[in-house]
């Protein structure tokens, strides 16, 4: 193997639990890049087994270990010895230029955050419900930034000294991309998106899927509270049941996906998750135990 060559400044963090297939892939990719990474470290979040032996094939990759649940990206960005942080989640694929283009854009701007664009793998033409879905609603980190101000941490790229003042992730009980970003916007801070910084997402299983949306809305009922918020959660709940319907021509023209029968796998998916939600909020407002949600996600590997 050559002698990593990227850009010095740059530490790669990735948050990993249960994830040691994936995580192989994800070294994999930053390897094959066209800038080999100068530091990489994987914060292990208690898997039943370390990822060692993963680790043990790239010389610059750390591994530390974070045993309480939620704060490996904080442990990881403490540690780094780069200027800038690129966040980036065990199960993704970066692109091969991935890491020559975050060094192009902090040249050019380190104050500035970067959401990068995040896509569904796919396999083959043919997908089924849940992939389908995935490839048009997924992971649309250029409308978080837009609308809500926040990007996903699987693709965050950050100045440290940016980080630091903005303050670290609040780890598993919140929404923590949300949460950041948004601390970060309301401190002046812009985050702006890079459609170059690419990296490539596995689809969830339908099952994967409900789990994904089984955490969030655990942490979206945290800041439901008083009456109002309870009607206004029964309202969004109801209102889930035909909203499919408003995104028939969404889903009919995304130039995320091509062909009829993937478009209309697409809307099966949709409308089986809306579905789901749907079920979900109504079963927290009558009493269900969100802290039973937040434990259930990313106990198994991928596939």
């Amino acid at each position: 193997m050559n002698t990593p060559s990227a850009p010095p400044g740059i530490t790669v963090v990735i948050p990993h639990l249960n994830q040691h297939n994936a995580l192989a892939r994800c070294l994999a990719a930053l390897d094959a890049g066209t800038r080999k990474p100068v530091e990489v470290i994987v914060v292990d979040n208690g898997s039943a087994r370390s990822p060692q032996g993963v680790v043990n094939d790239y010389p610059w990759v750390s591994l530390i270990h974070q045993p309480i649940p939620g704060p490996a990206r904080n442990l990881g960005a403490a540690q780094a010895r780069g200027d800038v942080l690129a966040f980036l989640d065990a199960d993704c694929l970066p692109d091969a230029h991935w890491l020559a283009h975050i060094a192009a854009h902090m040249a050019r701007d380190p104050h500035t955050i970067l959401g990068g664009d995040v896509r569904i793998e796919r396999k083959g033409r043919r997908l089924d419900p849940a992939t389908a879905y995935q490839a048009i609603f997924a992971y649309r980190m250029d409308r978080y930034i837009a609308q809500q101000g926040f990007t996903g941490t699987g693709n965050l790229i950050v100045h440290r000294k940016v980080f630091d003042a903005v303050g670290p992730f609040k780890g598993l009980h919140h929404a923590e991309d949300r949460d950041w970003g948004q601390r970060a916007t309301f401190a002046g801070y812009r985050i702006g998106f890079a459609a170059d910084l690419v990296v490539y997402h596995p689809p969830h299983t339908a099952t994967g899927l409900r789990l994904k949306w089984d955490r969030q809305l655990a942490h979206d009922w945290t800041r439901c509270t008083g009456l109002g918020g309870r009607i206004r959660w029964a309202i969004k709940a109801l209102l889930l049941v035909p909203s499919p319907l408003c995104a028939v021509a969404e889903v009919a023209t995304s130039p995320r996906i091509k062909g009829a029968r993937n478009r209309l796998m697409a809307l099966i998916g949709l409308t089986s998750i809306r579905l789901y939600r749907a079920q979900r909020m109504l079963s927290l407002l009558r009493g269900h135990d969100p802290e039973r949600l937040l434990h259930r996600w990313n106990r198994i590997d991928l596939p």
